[in-house]
């Protein structure tokens, strides 16, 4: 019973068989992607790490700034230096509350140093991503002197 009708449903059936086979992606069409994210993650990638590297210098710079402030901040109470950045978060013999709550460490995840200088005046040092005295770009040693403190 071949007629109009039976040929209508063929063809509505070819044309579902191919709709079918359609959806989803190629092979081609997904390393196309791949490709793209690839270069754009190979041009990108560099700058972000640049800014990254810096915001965290800019870190460490505003926290020995901090760290300044509040040893001038324990200077005008007691007439003297604080021995030791500890010095800043124990009771102020003078006000009787600490000056600072507690120390931070540096954008690395490492302690900050304090070293005094010939004229008795507190320097701070943060040592770098890599924790150790010297180094070049983000291993570069941040100090109160670098900084013009």
């Amino acid at each position: 019973m071949a007629g109009p009708a039976n040929d209508l449903k063929l063809l509505d059936m070819k044309t579902a068989n191919k709709n079918k086979k359609r959806a989803g992606f190629t092979l081609i069409e997904i390393m196309v992607v791949v490709l793209i994210i690839g270069l754009l993650v190979s041009v990108v990638g560099p700058n972000i790490w640049n800014a990254l590297v810096k915001n965290q210098a800019s870190i460490a710079n505003t926290q020995i700034r901090g760290f300044h402030d509040a040893m001038d901040q324990f200077k005008l109470n007691n007439y003297k230096w604080p021995d030791s950045m500890e010095a800043l978060t124990e009771p102020d013999p003078a006000t009787g509350s600490p000056v600072l709550k507690r120390i931070p460490l540096d954008p690395w995840q490492n302690e900050y140093v304090m070293e005094i200088d010939s004229d008795g005046k507190p320097i701070i040092i943060c040592y770098g991503a890599d924790g150790v005295p010297g180094g070049e770009a983000e291993n570069q040693d941040i100090s109160s002197e670098t900084i013009g403190l």
